[in-house]
């Protein structure tokens, strides 16, 4: 049985005093589960704060550079994120792709880099709404998935967290049914079979991201595929962040 992982990604929000508040509020009514795995990721010039205050809550860094040092100005380093003990990191979102200009390759050297250091990449995926009217997500998809990985060993392939976010469903209030997340992450699932063998697409977690909140994070979690979530308005708020990590009650 797969664990479920449910990660609030801040984006560029709250300050590191809030997020300091933030974490102490709700760190204690975060309900053990061991099979849920509770995580925010937070802006970089908090993980260290946050870090520091979280018990139950993991805590992931939104981004790093492949590079272990460097003139690389404005960039985090792996090594960085070792030395504050973190063990999640989000790479590949779309804003990444979108404003930021990272491609696939940029991804995927970002995935080793993490994995050479015992961090788990949450790797994202998704297609936008011109490719999902096109009707050809799952190329796009497969696409990302095969670039991503390329070169990473099954063993390693089995600790990497796979996202699905549909770029039309973030933060736009529209969210793909449980259906269609299912769909797609059943597709992303094969996908993985596919490259590596049925026990890395059996171990492997995947989440769907866009537009979850309370109000629906059962439903989409109860699909066969679906194995968590990234959530990005809904875990901004206190009340809402607790509805989704402890939706089971």
């Amino acid at each position: 049985m797969r664990k479920q992982i449910i990660v609030g990604n801040w984006k560029m929000f709250k300050t590191n005093s809030q997020a300091i508040e933030f974490i102490k509020s709700v760190d204690s009514k975060v309900k053990a589960d061991e099979n849920i795995i509770a995580g925010i990721a937070v802006p970089s010039i908090m993980l260290s704060d946050v870090q520091k205050v979280a018990k139950n809550i993991v805590i992931s860094a939104q981004n790093c550079y492949f590079e272990q040092e460097g003139a690389f100005t404005g960039e985090i380093s792996v090594p960085m994120l070792q030395d504050l003990g973190i063990k999640y990191a989000v790479i590949g979102h779309s804003e990444r792709r979108d404003i930021f200009g990272e491609t696939d390759e940029m991804i995927n050297n970002k995935a080793k880099a993490l994995l050479a250091a015992s961090i788990t990449p949450i790797l994202c995926c998704g297609e936008s709404l011109k490719t999902y009217e096109d009707g050809t997500t799952i190329d796009w998809v497969k696409s990302q998935i095969t670039k991503g990985f390329e070169g990473i060993s099954a063993d390693d392939a089995k600790k990497v967290v796979i996202a699905y976010e549909p770029i039309w469903a973030i933060g736009t209030g529209k969210v793909a049914t449980p259906e269609i997340a299912q769909n797609v992450c059943k597709e992303i699932r094969d996908i993985i079979k596919n490259i590596y063998n049925q026990n890395v697409a059996d171990e492997i977690l995947i989440q769907y991201g866009g537009s979850v909140k309370p109000e629906n994070i059962k439903d989409i979690l109860d699909q066969t595929d679906i194995d968590g979530a990234l959530v990005g308005g809904a875990s901004l708020i206190e009340d809402s962040y607790l509805g989704l990590v402890n939706y089971k009650g």
